[in-house]
């Protein structure tokens, strides 16, 4: 039936003879099961994926091939970065005839985990992490991505201790005795001991990593689990009393700048990732700008 109809895209050849870096589709949805040390629920990612075009006479690609093959992902049991690899020499051998050698590929989604209250017992909730995963194949050679973001709290250690200093200065205003007794010092404290609060504020790492295409799964709960634990203080879900109170306390143990945040972050993932890109903001609640910090190891 195909042979009744019109191919405008085989049979017509372009006026303008200029090569294409990139040509394909954007948004396409798609169900997939990604391969992970702990498996995951099904995912609802966004795919883009394009190939170059570089014979100037082409008028246009085979996208719908391109479709058909990201399709065949939805229906493995577990996707891997070597799945993907192999998916892109697909999409360059199936345009032959456009001349093409390199292809792309960008998935985007979030991952829902189940995260415990800090102190609360069999209370939690469900956390979501936006998650990028880029693999690229390059006349021949690939390169595979994945990036997470995780969101924390951040507390100003000059703000901090502007307000321990005022909170000082206001204690020795009120207490003009020598020895001020232990309970008359504790029933202050309570009342008193945010006379001036430091601020605080919601904070974003995004992280890139690289990713070995012959590995068996994308890491992406490890390397979530590896930058909360070098932050400290990620956002939570369910809370009550107890777990707010014990969020505060790791706030008040963990004051950092944003240098402080991508050192820590840097130093957590020197020893088990080859390369790395990491992106750190916080969302100021003092200014109405942001502060941002950046590292990258090759």
């Amino acid at each position: 039936m195909n042979q009744q109809l019109p191919d405008v895209a085989r049979y017509q050849v372009s006026n303008i003879h200029t090569p294409l870096e990139w040509v394909g589709m954007s948004g396409i949805d798609i169900l997939l099961n990604l391969s992970e040390p702990v498996p995951l629920a099904p995912i609802h990612a966004s795919v883009d994926a394009q190939v170059n075009l570089p014979d100037v006479t082409v008028k246009g690609i085979h996208m719908s091939r391109i479709y058909r093959m990201l399709d065949t992902l939805s229906q493995r049991h577990s996707v891997t970065p070597e799945d993907l690899g192999v998916l892109l020499g697909q999409m360059v051998d199936s345009h032959h005839d456009c001349g093409t050698d390199s292809a792309r590929m960008v998935l985007e989604f979030k991952i829902l985990a189940r995260r415990p209250a800090l102190s609360s017992p069999r209370l939690a909730g469900w956390k979501a992490y936006p998650v990028k995963v880029e693999a690229l194949l390059q006349q021949g050679n690939l390169r595979l991505n994945t990036s997470v973001q995780v969101e924390y709290s951040s507390t100003c250690p000059c703000s901090a201790a502007l307000a321990r200093q005022l909170i000082a200065r206001n204690f020795r205003e009120h207490f003009t005795e020598v020895n001020p007794t232990v309970d008359g010092v504790s029933d202050w404290l309570e009342q008193h001991a945010t006379y001036a609060t430091p601020h605080s504020q919601r904070s974003i790492a995004s992280v890139q990593v690289a990713l070995d295409h012959a590995a068996s799964d994308f890491g992406l709960m490890p390397l979530i689990d590896c930058v909360e634990q070098a932050l400290t203080t990620p956002v939570q879900t369910a809370v009550k009393r107890a777990d707010e109170q014990a969020f505060a306390l790791l706030n008040g143990q963990n004051l950092m700048y944003v240098e402080d945040a991508a050192r820590r972050v840097q130093k957590a993932l020197a020893d088990g990732y080859r390369g790395f890109d990491v992106k750190i903001r916080h969302l100021e609640s003092l200014h109405s700008h942001d502060a941002v910090a950046s590292v990258s190891v090759a």
